[in-house]
């Protein structure tokens, strides 16, 4: 469960703003938290609460409606705590699942009802009697008098609580699928086996079908509670809550319901109006940073630059009581903003030596600055931020980078054979044999032998050390291998942060007590482990300043962004250009990693390699910049500061 959230500068002032007009350009009523621990707190008080309020006028069941994935997971870590803490009561509680795949064994790590059963129902004190999950291994001449059982005792469900896919899918209910569908059994897309597949290692070993709750099932629920966190949400939340109802995006369908609440935190809320533009909802407390949020908007609707802008503009897109709140002309706010944005423009993101920094985004002193550039996998470094690290190189900092995981499990086996093979060929042994058998041996569905995962996370490491040689950095002094053990579990479902893993970071930040802390701040990671490295490294500098370590005291921490998203130009407090010749120099760095390179292993909806996404995304960063007005450059890397 995510604690972290981004900097909040400004938006919409709610305190004395009537609901109605919060929430006037929603079909579907959204509450917005900071960070996603806010959401699940409410999200469990709410199932608690109609718990005990139905427990309180009705001697029958509360019945509670399930799903599975992450999204739910820290609802249902929340939900124990509260029962362990003997809160709430599950033994007048029934459950019903929402969906599940078919076939397969209903103790594979995989099945939809064994994570429900690990995550929430082994935990707590409901009955088994109570306990009703889709049937994944009944035969399939029995399956459609199985699914018409299923749907008429599922409809009488008091709170159903769901997340849904980045398409909008509710269960396995994937797009075209009709407002009145009963549960069923459905052919899995080829797109929603392709996200499945990591899991299954694999698509050979993906399920090609699953039985689903109907929309119309999920419909029939007193209550919904939809649940979304992360900014790889926020485009299908913008659409569920404030499109067109269609069946190409079926959550949108969810807006008929009479009794439906979206509850979100502030990343998947990002494209829904009270976020990208709260002055066309409401009176807006103007800070600085939602000035210059606004302005870059206008800029985008009207086709101009910042100086280009006129009066009229701002009047007739709504931004008439920004100019009368700030107290001064348009052209004066234009001038503001420009001057602002022009300042987060640095060829030293370490600082420039023996320069006026009053306007600069780094202060010059001390010099030379000790950094660390906090890497989720071995290779988001020079992805994410690649331009940066290695003007920081160049420029004489003292930089480290910590890899924080093995990456082991994004290692094909044919590149395992093939190091095998090349050690062969030098003669320093000959395992091919041995390891060949070791792969041979793997079963489908389980964790993959240690060895080989040992092998495999040797090549990360080596492949590492090979990117930041190329621009000089020395890999044996300041390249720091932390192999934090909740990613060591073998498979692509990992394990849970815990002490261990920020005790191990926490070394490290003793040990350089660095001036600059770069870390992964996009909270989109397909599989989370960027989610989790965030959290830890937090989690770690909160108790170092608790036990008021002072070198903290000149320590800022600089969020990127993963290959995934970008900053929005409204948020960003640094921007290091890049020319082409750095660029190349960034995507050479890139190549080193031979293992991730041609084929991605996770591509998620994007089978781009890693080097043409990052070119693509600090490019498109470099025109945004041009078409404000500012300098034209080849690319752009763009970073938000945090302070500690």
């Amino acid at each position: 469960m995510s604690k972290y959230s981004l900097p909040q500068d400004g938006g919409l002032i709610l305190e004395g703003t009537p609901k109605d007009i919060i929430h006037r350009f929603e079909k579907i009523p959204a509450s917005v938290y900071a960070a996603e621990r806010e959401g699940v707190a409410y999200v469990a008080q709410q199932i608690i609460d109609a718990i005990d309020e139905h427990q309180s006028k009705s001697e029958r069941n509360f019945v509670l409606g399930l799903t599975t994935g992450r999204t739910p997971l820290g609802v249902y870590r929340e939900l124990v705590r509260r029962y362990e803490a003997g809160e709430v009561s599950f033994k007048n509680v029934e459950v019903y699942s929402l969906d599940e795949f078919y076939p397969i064994k209903s103790g594979a790590v995989q099945s939809r009802s064994h994570r429900i059963k690990e995550d929430l129902l082994d935990k707590i004190d409901i009955l088994p009697e109570n306990i009703h999950l889709i049937d994944s291994e009944i035969s399939l001449s029995k399956v459609s008098k199985y699914c018409a059982d299923y749907d008429r005792r599922a409809r009488n469900i008091d709170l159903m609580v769901i997340g849904m896919g980045e398409q909008g899918q509710i269960g396995f209910n994937e797009a075209g699928s009709y407002a009145k569908s009963v549960t069923r059994m459905v052919q899995l897309s080829y797109q929603s086996r392709k996200v499945q597949a990591s899991n299954f290692y694999g698509g050979e070993n993906t399920p090609r079908m699953a039985i689903t709750m109907g929309l119309s099932t999920v419909m029939s629920a007193k209550r919904i509670i939809l649940m979304a966190w992360g900014e790889d949400k926020a485009d299908v939340i913008h659409k569920v809550v404030e499109g067109e109802p269609s069946r190409l995006i079926p959550a949108t369908l969810l807006q008929n319901h009479p009794a439906i609440e979206a509850v979100v935190d502030a990343p998947a809320a990002e494209m829904l109006t009270v976020k990208k533009a709260p002055w066309l909802v409401g009176p807006c407390d103007w800070t600085p940073r939602m000035v210059r949020k606004a302005v870059v908007w206008l800029c985008e609707m009207v086709k101009k630059p910042i100086l280009k802008l006129t009066y009229n503009d701002y009047l007739e897109n709504s931004l008439g009581e920004l100019l009368e709140a700030v107290g001064v002309s348009y052209d004066k706010v234009n001038i503001k903003v420009f001057n602002d944005l022009q300042h987060t423009i640095t060829g030293w993101p370490g600082g420039k030596p023996n320069a006026d920094d009053s306007t600069r985004p780094v202060p010059s002193m001390p010099y030379p600055k000790r950094v660390i550039v906090f890497s989720p996998h071995p290779d988001d470094d020079v992805i994410s931020m690649g331009g940066t690290f290695i003007r920081l190189v160049e420029q004489g900092h003292d930089v480290h980078v910590a890899y924080e995981t093995s990456g082991n499990v994004a290692v094909h086996d044919d590149v395992v054979m093939q190091h095998i093979d090349t050690a062969r060929e030098l003669g320093y042994g000959d395992r091919v044999a041995e390891i060949g058998a070791i792969i041979a041996s793997k079963k489908k569905g389980e964790p993959e032998p240690r060895e080989l995962l040992n092998i495999k996370g040797a090549i990360r490491r080596a492949e590492a050390r090979a990117a930041v040689r190329s621009f000089g950095l020395n890999a044996d002094t300041n390249a720091h291998f932390l192999n934090l053990p909740f990613y060591e579990t073998g498979g692509i479902k990992k394990g849970e942060r815990t002490d261990r893993d920020i005790e191990i970071i926490t070394e490290l930040l003793q040990q350089v007590k660095p001036h600059q802390i770069y870390l992964a701040g996009d909270l989109a990671d397909p599989h989370g482990t960027h989610r989790v490295c965030t959290e830890a490294v937090m989690e770690a500098i909160y108790r170092l300043r608790d036990k008021g370590e002072k070198w903290l005291d000149e320590c800022v921490i600089w969020l990127y962004r993963g290959a995934w998203m970008e900053w929005e130009i409204g948020m960003v407090d640094m921007a290091v250009p890049l020319s082409p010749d750095e660029l190349i120099k960034k995507r050479h760095a890139i190549y080193r990693h031979l293992s991730q390179k041609d084929i991605v292993p996770f591509p998620g909806e994007d089978s781009r390699e890693f080097w043409q996404r990052a070119e693509e995304r600090t490019q498109n960063t470099a025109r945004l910049y041009d078409l404000l007005g500012m300098a034209e450059y080849q690319a752009i890397e763009v970073f938000v500061k945090m302070k500690i």
